[in-house]
């Protein structure tokens, strides 16, 4: 093999820098690369080369072949109007799309669910008139968390976005909030959502990198619609790699219309806040949980909700002025890659929503839920947001091929808990028995039923909207910035965090093939900021390029940090490293303590089963993961046990101090790498100094028996000991 000719270069032809503008041929597949033999059904050959079956043309055409001017706008009324129903390339471009895939979702493929109840504090009785914010209203609910890009088989650590979808079934019929555990998203039009995912996913010659940004196609899109780089620095921060789904905020995304009994309105943008906080994993722990625990949080989820530790998070609303404009403090309402810091306008908590009952059936609630933005309930209206707008249209459309016809709300995860009189008939999977003769409007017949409901008895009503406008496309001037809230949130983490993120970038660019990409990708960055730019510049070899536009360098926003503050510790895992030798009269204490304290206490002993004094292992030396628990409590010196074998155990192969045994060396030094809570016996402080930890560091706490368990849960409620990772920037 020649150096020309190592594997893993995208394309057959060479990658400019700036976007191609001068019509070219499609290009031609690499020399490794056949298409299928030209034939018919019956195997007759039909003479003609396998690219034939291949895209044709130098310019961009509908599936008719009608020539297009453009393809990253949808057609509306005013550059900030709704998108008018005869953009057939809008609906073509969408539609196709949203078949792509049978049966599984085209995007969030891969997803965890939990049901729930709602109930709400009566805060937001003033601004909406939805039944189910009332105070003291509880609404059933399923939560459906998810990974975007990977497939159902994929691992649950990817550095990804990761969905929060709630489905609350209200009385007056179901209400979907369709969010993301990241504020803001890629693209400003919906019309472009098939373009980033296709970037994203992985590359169609190779089926490869399953479930990971770091590869040329999407690298090459977000660095040329830098609309994307807002939502990519989040995914390059901590939070693409969350601790828990139990851990994750989850936002609305979107700015939404709530009306109230008067008929007024205001804009809000929804919030779900965890009580546990948001915390994440380091990039070396989501590589271990990978391999040891794929399924590590939809595993972690349904364990806390078996273990009686229900998850809650409180759900809230930043609230803004129903103006004409449609703006506040210079912020576009209707840009979904723009957030409003909470430093501007506070979140204010609405309800709580417990999630409390794991599924039954994977396939037939997880996987069979649907949910759409546009299932709305009287008292929540949407704006003319164009990506919003697009998923109004998206979400029904792909059901129809993903659940096999129009009556997929008949599934049972998916039927509202209220009455349901419409008067759709038929079509696949029909699984009412409708009655009467008259499945029309008005009738006499069947009586004229069903009536519709007059507005003053909550009928759902659409907020009327004045607007004048020429259609075209094309976006207003307020959604042309792409780089300044990237900055904030840049500026608005600790020097930890901010290391973080640069080892992201070094490490997914350095994945891109081309290094023409690379060089475009540090361009936007060095319009978010000169550090990061030059940071990420250094460990790729390259120079760092000087803004193009000005960088603005002082606004922060301290709610964007992960880092500070205390947390409840429920449903936490410690492990409690045992042998023959410790003291099980401890031990036993020690877990007494901690479940008192709604933590997990999982003993970890050289071998299954019974060890002592009633104490039953829950992990083995060879089987434990540093990545499972939260923190490490070490009772013995860990002498190495008789299965300490390179030969029947890879672990074993640990170098590990004289007289420890390597499992338990290398648990050791990567509860230290990760900065968590390590606590140990004084007569076990050797075995700490031979794996490499300091004793007197943060969040590592020596001393009697009685003092550890107490030393460990106020660590934990620091999620990790911050002080403990470098910091350069």
């Amino acid at each position: 093999m020649s150096e020309n000719n190592l594997p893993g270069v995208p394309t057959s032809q060479p990658i400019s820098y700036d976007e191609p503008t001068t019509p070219t041929d499609p290009p031609k597949p690499k020399p490794d690369q056949a298409g299928p033999a030209n034939v018919s059904a019956t195997g007759a050959d039909y003479g003609a080369a396998p690219t034939t079956n291949a895209q044709q043309g130098r310019r961009l055409t509908s599936a008719v072949g009608v020539p297009l001017r453009n393809t990253d706008h949808s057609l509306t009324a005013g550059p900030r109007g709704p998108i008018l129903l005869q953009d057939q390339h809008f609906r073509e471009k969408i539609s196709h799309f949203d078949h792509e895939r049978i049966p599984e979702r085209v995007v969030h493929a891969r997803g965890a669910a939990a049901h729930g109840v709602f109930e709400a504090n009566g805060a937001a009785e003033k601004i909406t008139r939805a039944a189910f914010l009332k105070k003291g209203v509880q609404t059933d609910t399923f939560v459906r968390f998810s990974t975007v890009l990977g497939s159902r088989g994929s691992a649950d650590t990817a550095r990804d976005t990761r969905g929060f979808a709630t489905k609350f079934y209200t009385t007056d019929g179901n209400y979907d909030l369709v969010g993301n555990n990241i504020p803001v998203f890629f693209i400003q039009d919906a019309i472009k959502f098939p373009d980033i995912i296709h970037a994203g996913k992985p590359h169609p010659d190779r089926e490869i990198p399953q479930a990971q940004s770091a590869h040329d196609t999407f690298w090459d899109f977000v660095s040329l619609h830098t609309e994307g780089q807002h939502h990519t620095i989040w995914n390059m921060s901590d939070r693409g790699i969350p601790r828990s789904l139990r851990t994750m905020e989850g936002f609305g995304i979107h700015t939404f219309r709530l009306v109230n009994d008067a008929g007024e309105t205001t804009l809000v943008k929804f919030h779900w806040k965890p009580k546990l906080g948001v915390h994440s994993t380091t990039w070396e722990e989501a590589q271990i949980a990978g391999g040891t625990d794929p399924d590590f949080h939809r595993r972690d989820l349904a364990d806390a909700i078996e273990a009686g530790a229900y998850p809650q998070w409180d759900f809230g609303v930043q609230t803004f002025p129903d103006t004409e404009d449609q703006m506040f403090e210079g912020i576009d309402l209707l840009d979904p890659t723009k957030m409003v810091p909470e430093e501007l306008a506070p979140v204010q908590i609405i309800g709580t929503m417990t999630l409390n009952r794991n599924p039954i059936n994977y396939f037939a609630e997880t996987e069979q839920v649907m949910f759409n933005p546009a299932n709305l309930v009287p008292g929540i209206d949407v704006t003319y947001d164009p990506l919003l707008q697009g998923r109004l249209f998206s979400y029904q459309d792909t059901q129809l091929t993903r659940l096999g016809g129009p009556n997929f709300q008949q599934i049972p995860i998916n039927r509202p808990h209220a009455p349901v009189n419409d008067m759709l008939r038929d079509g696949f999977h029909q699984a009412g028995v409708h009655g009467g003769v008259a499945a029309y409007h008005p009738n006499s017949l069947d009586g004229n039923n069903p009536l519709p409901t007059p507005p003053e008895e909550g009928s759902y009503i659409e907020v009327p909207q004045r607007f004048e406008a020429v259609t075209d496309r094309k976006k207003a001037a307020t959604f042309d910035d792409h780089f300044s809230q990237a900055g904030l949130f840049y500026r608005s983490l600790t020097p930890v965090e901010q290391e973080h993120v640069i080892s992201a970038y070094t490490f997914e660019l350095s994945k891109c093939w081309d290094e023409t990409i690379r060089k475009r990708q540090l361009q936007a960055l060095a319009n978010i900021d000169a550090t990061l730019c030059s940071e990420v510049a250094t460990g790729l070899g390259l120079d760092a390029p000087s803004p193009t536009e000005p960088v603005e360098d002082t606004a922060t926003s301290p709610a964007l940090s992960q880092v500070g503050g205390e947390w409840p510790v429920d449903g936490r895992q410690v492990g409690i490293v045992v042998d023959g030798s410790s003291d099980f009269s401890a031990v036993s204490s020690m877990r007494s303590a901690l479940l008192g304290a709604g933590v997990v206490p999982l003993v970890v002993a050289p071998t299954a089963g019974k060890i002592g004094d009633g104490v039953v292992a829950n992990r083995t030396w060879a089987n434990a993961s540093s990545v499972e628990f939260d923190a490490v409590i070490l009772t013995t010196a860990a002498a190495p046990a008789p299965d300490a074998r390179t030969a029947r155990d890879a672990k074993a192969g640990q170098n590990a101090g004289p007289g420890v045994d390597p499992r338990i060396d290398k648990l050791l030094g990567e509860a230290w790498r990760h900065a968590k809570a390590i606590a140990a016996l004084p007569d076990a402080e050797s075995t700490l100094t031979a794996a490499g930890v300091d004793a007197g560091a943060p969040g590592v706490i020596v001393g009697a028996a009685g003092d550890l368990g107490t030393g460990v849960l106020a660590a934990l409620a620091k999620h990790r000991a911050w002080e403990r990772f470098p910091a350069s920037v």
